[in-house]
């Protein structure tokens, strides 16, 4: 990839739109003062790795380091252009849509994956029964647990068409897209409390080891933040992601308003 920018062209898919979540739904979303259901944050991440592994290929997968923020909406059938420029060595990534920035982020790709011991964190199942969320459902230094997800062959292919992924690595590599790895974060969320609609707005996530298509994903997550900013409630998680119990696959750190500010539709 050349220090010229790069672009990368999708046609966003909001792949939410008859979630729980409904914040995806178009009605719902205009309460909230956006012009429409809001494409996934995990899926608008998932268009900016496209850049990196596209730079670096595997050895991205099995070391890599991106940081993304979401700050403006990408809607559904609009084109998110993802740009990607040599920085320091590493590349620097923005997405826009209909003329807006939509996310920002940063990539690298570390000389070697550094070290996380599964024992450091402390697997717990997903609450047994889900309640309405509040405060003490995120509360500051509790350990969240998530139903464990396997996309396996015919999932994993649906979900490289969901984020109009083009790079054939994955298929020929039999891989597991990055971009699993953290809507296994947002179960983590949905996994362990009723929430109303909620907005995803940032992950940092340090890759560990590619994963593989068919690995059974958890999550073992510690709340290390929750507070109140500008009316809304976030919630920050520090997560190893796992494959089949025993691999750890990424370190992440992950953010989202819980329970946002309601306000007029613009």
């Amino acid at each position: 990839m050349s220090s010229q920018p790069q672009t990368y062209r999708v046609s966003a898919y909001n792949t939410s739109k008859f979630s729980e979540n409904k914040i995806h739904d178009d009605t719902v979303a205009r309460k909230y003062g956006f012009s429409g259901g809001l494409v996934p944050g995990v899926d608008v991440l998932a268009y900016m790795l496209h850049m990196p592994v596209a730079k670096w290929s595997r050895d991205f997968l099995e070391r890599g380091l991106i940081e993304a923020r979401f700050v403006k909406p990408v809607y559904d059938g609009e084109i998110a252009e993802v740009s990607a420029i040599e920085e320091g060595g590493g590349l620097r990534l923005e997405v826009q849509s209909k003329g807006e920035l939509c996310a920002t982020g940063v990539a690298s790709l570390p000389a070697s994956a550094p070290a996380f011991s599964l024992a450091d964190y402390t697997a717990v199942a997903a609450v047994s029964r889900r309640q309405p969320v509040n405060t003490a459902s995120y509360e500051v230094g509790k350990w969240l647990g998530v139903e464990p997800r396997r996309w396996a062959e015919e999932a994993a292919k649906e979900y490289l068409g969901d984020i109009r992924e083009t790079e054939a690595l994955y298929s020929r590599e039999g891989l597991g897209h990055p971009g699993l790895l953290p809507r296994v974060m947002n179960k983590v969320l949905v996994d362990n409390a009723i929430l109303g609609p909620w907005i995803h707005v940032g992950t940092k996530m340090q890759l560990l080891s590619a994963g593989k298509i068919g690995d059974e994903l958890t999550a073992r997550a510690k709340v290390i933040g929750n507070y109140e900013k500008k009316g809304h409630r976030f919630v920050e998680l520090d997560a190893l992601v796992v494959a089949n119990d025993t691999t750890p696959l990424a370190h992440c750190w992950h953010v989202a308003i819980y329970q946002p500010r309601e306000q007029a539709a613009a």
